[in-house]
C-alpha cells in the first residue's frame, strides 16, 4: 500500500444533466476501470452543492496516468464524460498514507 496513489477529481455536471442518469453512466464504466492495470478501488460521491468527487486508488502513478490517458478513447465512457462540465474539473494525485476498511 505504501506506493498506492489516490486520484481525486472534483467537478460539476453540465447544465441540465440528470444526476441519476450520470450515476448510471458512472456505473457503466465499471468494466473499463476494473480492467485498467493497477486499479484498486473507486468511489464517487456528491456534495450538497452538486460538486462530484471521484477517488480512484491506483497501484502507482504510472497506472493512474495511463488510465487518465485512455479514459476518453473508450466509447463506453462517453455518456459519463459528456455530462461533466470540463471547466469545473480539478484533478490531483496523492500518495496514500492511511487506509481503513
Amino acid at each position: 500500500m505504501a506506493n498506492h496513489i489516490v486520484e481525486t477529481v472534483t467537478f460539476k455536471l453540465v447544465e441540465g444533466a440528470d444526476s441519476d442518469a450520470f450515476v448510471i453512466a458512472a456505473n457503466a464504466m465499471t468494466n473499463w476501470i476494473e480492467t485498467q492495470p493497477g486499479f484498486i478501488r473507486r468511489r464517487l460521491s456528491c456534495t450538497e452543492d452538486g460538486t462530484w468527487i471521484e477517488h480512484i486508488e491506483w497501484a502507482d502513478m504510472e497506472a493512474a496516468l495511463g488510465a487518465a490517458k485512455g479514459i476518453g478513447t473508450e466509447s463506453g465512457n462517453a455518456e459519463f464524460l459528456k455530462a461533466i462540465d470540463g471547466s469545473s474539473v480539478a484533478m490531483s494525485h496523492s500518495r496514500l498514507e492511511v487506509s481503513l476498511g
